[in-house]
């Protein structure tokens, strides 16, 4: 189940890369609909802080009338960076399913499990690695037409 929705959440960052966005994509899953979806528009909006979770936790909590979204799923194509991370403590969200690290700005698992601080209250299941070459080649691919 979590390869289906991570495969929406990758078409999500292909409409990123795209518009010449960092290619990232998420999706919120609740009772087994998806309720929210969005991907990275940074550049496009010129906005430090749209990126593709931030995005989708908004437009979840707005379906769902509420903040609380620990019975929900996020999924991502890219591990979340610091801020994302917080907002997904924030959200209390049930579980995060991302496909790869992010060895600069990951704050899951790469640099700094932040949401498995002790001092936090809430502590989502975690899995990783889900479709994870799709979205290392998508990355990869954005990349390198950047430096071309």
């Amino acid at each position: 189940m979590d390869e289906k929705y991570m495969k929406i959440a990758l078409e999500e960052a292909q409409k990123s890369f795209q518009a010449g966005d960092v290619p990232v994509g998420a999706i919120v899953v609740c009772n087994d609909q998806i309720i929210a979806r969005a991907h990275n528009c940074k550049e496009k909006n010129k906005n430090a802080v749209e990126h593709a979770e931030i995005l989708a936790i908004s437009q979840a909590c707005q379906k769902m009338n509420t903040w609380h979204l620990e019975n929900c799923t996020i999924y991502v194509t890219l591990e979340p960076c610091l801020m994302c991370a917080g907002a997904l403590i924030q959200c209390r969200i049930g579980k995060l399913v991302y496909a790869t690290e992010s060895e600069k700005f990951g704050y899951v698992g790469s640099i700094s499990n932040v949401l498995d601080n002790k001092n936090n209250n809430h502590h989502p299941i975690i899995v990783k690695n889900v479709c994870k070459e799709s979205s290392q080649k998508l990355l990869k691919d954005f990349f390198k037409d950047k430096r071309n």
